[in-house]
């Protein structure tokens, strides 16, 4: 009986001994950063109406929601049928206005061949030069329209005012539109999150802080903030709106997510004490997690927290089971 009880006994130690000298961690407080995790919603920087600069029917749209636009491109077409009969008309004002500044012209140079024989007065002469002043101004001034006209034929083509993502398009092949009137939203200038926090941590944030962003195939799963990635915290807005304080964060990789999709994100509101000890000195039995003291040799159980890194080393925080100035033996 007294054998088989020392088996019994070298069985349950084997998992916990360790070869030779083992190394030694003394548990300290830690300051970290203390984080909420919230709800990030995707916005678009600078969303900008594509506005038509004529009225009349919209005779193509070579673009649809979810489209992507450079700055310039061609996104509708709009057509008025008035422009071509405008166009008509100028260019008839303009040929009878040459027409009559040609005769005038004549009978400028026969007033003045008259006066050198003496057989006309300077009067006529004068009126033959008014007449071909008033025509020659007449003529540019119809000229003039007739180019604002063509200028006005090529403000059909409504042109992307910036690149990005199409978000809306609000008419239809076909529609009458009025001068500027939208046409499509464009997404531009990039994307980012906005967050709304309890106005109790407007205090405790600040620009440039780290924040994670968790994946948004799976942003609920209780691993998410390990695989999330960092994003920065560009801008806190100083106004609070209904309780809520706002910020935004950049973060890359946005271009592929929904305008108004929402993410979670874990954001630093403050900072608190804990303790903390290296992966290597937790031991894991039947689903418990024991950490060994360095003093005694005893096992302790203990309550484990996020895992975090500080310094660039990997830690893991205790919640229950350890004291500042306990020594525990790394694996």
């Amino acid at each position: 009986m007294t054998i088989r009880r020392a088996i019994i006994a070298t069985l349950l130690v084997v998992p916990f001994a360790t070869a030779g000298v083992a190394a030694e961690f003394e548990v300290t407080p830690i300051v970290v950063d203390e984080t909420k995790a919230v709800f990030g919603q995707v916005e678009s920087r600078d969303p900008v109406p594509a506005r038509a600069r004529i009225g009349g029917t919209v005779r193509e749209i070579r673009v649809d929601e979810g489209s992507e636009v450079a700055e310039g491109d061609v996104i509708a077409v709009i057509v008025d049928e008035k422009i071509a009969l405008q166009r008509q008309a100028a260019e008839a004002t303009i040929q009878a206005l040459t027409s009559q500044l040609r005769n005038a012209e004549t009978e400028l140079a026969r007033s003045e061949q008259l006066l050198d024989r003496g057989t006309a007065t300077q009067t006529r002469v004068d009126q033959a030069r008014t007449q071909v002043e008033v025509l020659t101004n007449q003529l540019a001034a119809a000229e003039a329209e007739r180019a604002v006209i063509a200028v006005q034929s090529t403000e059909g083509e409504v042109a992307a005012p910036a690149a990005g993502r199409v978000l809306r398009v609000p008419v239809t092949q076909g529609s009458v539109v009025l001068p500027g009137e939208e046409i499509a939203l464009i997404a531009g200038g990039g994307m980012f999150l906005r967050l709304a926090l309890p106005e109790r941590h407007a205090a405790e944030i600040v620009e440039g802080a780290t924040v994670l962003v968790g994946d948004r195939r799976d942003p609920l799963a209780p691993s998410a903030v390990e695989t999330a990635d960092a994003g920065k915290l560009v801008k806190v807005y100083p106004q609070i709106e209904d309780g809520r304080v706002l910020a935004d964060v950049e973060i890359d990789g946005l271009g592929g997510y929904f305008v108004g999709e929402r993410t979670r994100v874990w954001i630093p509101v403050g900072r608190r004490s804990v303790l903390a000890v290296p992966p290597e000195a937790i031991v894991t039995r039947h689903g418990i997690d024991y950490v060994r003291l360095a003093d005694d040799d005893r096992q302790i159980p203990v309550i484990l927290g996020p895992s975090f890194e500080t310094e660039g080393k990997p830690r893991v925080e205790v919640l229950t089971g350890l004291m500042a100035g306990d020594r525990v033996q790394l694996q």
